[in-house]
């Protein structure tokens, strides 16, 4: 299987991250970082191990700061300042295969966050990575724990975002467009992550 988005390494799925020191315990809850009390940022806070089922033996991690700064990234032909989603903050991704004895990492910038309840998806544009494509946008969703369950994360490669190309038949990669993820469909084993939600802003007002 390969890792398209972050780059395979000999025949390993190594995902990309910087290494980042995961809380000791298990335990969510206890873990978890307190949501802002002003309630008036969207944001994602938080660190983590995913438990993967392609890769059961793998050290996969996760950090993500991410907040909410709509219409602070005007685009080409939008006549607003930006979009609602817009937004700032860092991810960093680990990823040591064992079996290859390769550990894979990657530091982006985040760019894009919307959220549902205890649900986020955020993208973010690769800065730094050993592995990875450079100015490449790679997507995630987080699932805050529910009761007794676990916090869960997504990633939009490796098992998404396939489309088989007439021109280029080795690229079957599509671009990933902002706040684009699949599901959060991977359980966090260790650490946690804090979603705060918030409303869409409303449109900016109109000058002159």
């Amino acid at each position: 299987m390969r890792c398209v988005s972050l780059g395979a390494v000999g025949a390993a799925v190594v995902l990309a991250g910087v290494t980042v020191a995961g809380p000791a315990t298990g335990d969510a809850s206890a873990a978890r970082t307190p949501a802002k009390k002003s309630g008036k940022v969207a944001s994602v806070h938080g660190a983590g191990r995913i438990a993967y089922v392609y890769s059961p033996h793998d050290d996969i991690r996760f950090t993500i700061d991410a907040e909410a700064a709509p219409f602070t990234r005007r685009m080409p032909g939008l006549p607003l300042p930006g979009l609602p989603t817009d937004a700032k903050g860092t991810v960093t991704i680990r990823h040591y295969s064992p079996a290859h004895h390769v550990t894979g990492w990657s530091k982006a910038r985040v760019d894009c966050l919307v959220t549902g309840g205890g649900t986020a998806t955020l993208t973010a544009v690769v800065e730094e990575s050993n592995v990875g494509t450079k100015g490449k946008r790679i997507g995630l969703s987080i699932q805050q724990g529910r009761g007794a369950g676990p916090d869960r994360l997504g990633f939009g490669w490796d098992i998404v975002n396939f489309e088989p190309r007439a021109k280029n038949k080795k690229d079957l990669e599509s671009p990933t467009g902002t706040c684009m993820a699949p599901a959060p469909f991977a359980p966090v084993v260790k650490g946690a992550f804090t979603v705060q939600h918030q409303e869409l802003p409303p449109l900016p007002s109109k000058r002159g």
